[in-house]
């Protein structure tokens, strides 16, 4: 039964309560017209749209010997919008030395190439993961898994403390990977509104990345009693003609199976390196079918409501059926793309029903199209892969990770 607050329960004595006790309700979304466009970027995190493995790992890029962070790297307090539309505390590393009006400014002390040291640190783990995936889908047969790299941009966000004494961590030279590695981190996905206007006029262009399309959609997330842990989603578009929602594709979680964040010392951006899965669902019965186009058919669109999306009372979930909305997404995108890269410039706007939380993000993404197609080859070529994978990374560093201080 729905929580009713104590001021609003009445008596169980009161007669009228016993004969009309009051119903259930599904909370409705929280209005909001001056929606902000800055959160945190981990609502995935929080989804049932992700299923996560043991598989992250958070290292630095720019440190000096024996892994201390460079004099001018401090780890500074942030603002920051939780997934409660609350604006907490965080930690980010910032470097002192970059001039906030042009990151190309930056520090070159340290000893390799940033490109080539990401490379060095994560093609092992990338490959070993990708022989992996390629068993499970040859055992299994599972033809329609489409493994995908993204990078996305943004900044590593960290909570508590190192484990050095606070008050002894006057200079930078207690800080190293060490210390900060047992601190609890998340990415902040949101990047300002310049960064967007830069990508979409200079970085495009300067890569051979031609537009492809514009994109509008809405996600639908569906809890599946049948399916412990997991969910699936319905990506929708919007007909023109009633204005209703239909069904393009649905699909099962997502799956990562390899998650790196990389601190960029020298710049203003981090980068967060994602290996993940998806699936399409093929084995629904009919009446899976009619009770998932039953909820998709009684949505109605708002703008006025996060999500974009709401449902009257009790539709979103049809009796005694074992699907259920959780989420939903709204979100718009540009795609631009070349022989081995695919650009996203995103608005997506979640929100969570159960938990009554949501948030709304401002993202830049990057798949690595050419490297996932040659890893997925019977004959994998390592020292061909490693430098496509170098010289993507070079491309990523050199012209996306350019942007004014944030957040």
């Amino acid at each position: 039964m729905a929580y009713v607050p104590p001021h609003k329960r009445p008596s169980k004595n009161n007669e009228k309560y016993s004969q009309n006790p009051p119903k259930p309700e599904l909370p409705p979304p929280l209005f909001n017209k001056n929606l902000k466009l800055e959160s945190l970027g981990t609502a995935a995190h929080q989804d049932m749209a992700f299923v996560y493995e043991d598989i992250f790992r958070w290292f630095a890029v720019g440190l000096h010997d024996h892994n201390h962070f460079p004099p001018s790297v401090h780890l500074q307090p942030v603002s920051v919008e939780s997934l409660n539309w609350k604006t907490v505390k965080r930690q980010a590393l910032i470097n002192s030395d970059l001039i906030e009006e042009s990151s190309s400014i930056v520090t070159e002390s340290f000893a390799r190439r940033p490109w080539e040291y990401i490379a060095e640190t994560v093609l092992p783990d990338l490959v070993s993961s990708f022989e992996d995936l390629r068993g499970e889908i040859e055992s299994q047969k599972l033809v329609e898994i489409r493994p995908t790299i993204i990078i996305r941009f943004g900044k590593v966000i960290f909570r508590g403390r190192p484990l050095v004494n606070q008050k002894s961590v006057t200079t930078t030279k207690l800080l190293s990977e060490d210390t900060l590695r047992p601190m609890r981190s998340s990415f902040y996905t949101t990047v300002p509104n310049s960064y967007v206007e830069y990508i979409t006029k200079e970085a495009g262009s300067k890569n051979g990345l031609e537009f492809e399309k514009d994109k509008e959609a809405y996600l639908v997330f569906l809890s599946d009693a049948s399916q412990s842990g997991e969910s699936l989603f319905c990506k929708c578009r919007v007909l023109k003609e009633d204005g209703k929602l239909q069904i393009c594709k649905i699909k099962r979680s997502y799956m990562r199976h390899m998650l790196r964040d990389i601190s960029c010392l020298e710049k203003n951006l981090d980068m967060r390196l994602d290996l993940c899965t998806k699936r399409t669902v093929t084995a629904l019965t009919d009446d899976d079918k009619q009770s998932i186009n039953e909820i998709i058919d009684s949505a109605i669109l708002d703008r006025e409501v996060k999500g974009g999306l709401r449902w009257p009372l009790g539709k979103s979930s049809v009796s005694g059926d074992k699907f259920g909305v959780t989420s939903v997404w709204h979100v718009t995108s540009k795609t631009y793309k070349n022989p081995s890269l695919k650009l996203k410039i995103k608005n997506v706007d979640r929100y969570r029903f159960i938990s009554s939380s949501g948030q709304a993000t401002r993202e830049v993404v990057v798949m690595l199209k050419g490297v996932a197609s040659e890893l997925m080859k019977e004959e994998v070529d390592i020292n061909f892969i490693n430098e496509m994978f170098k010289d993507n990374l070079k491309v990523l560093r050199n012209i996306f990770l350019c942007c004014e201080r944030f957040p």
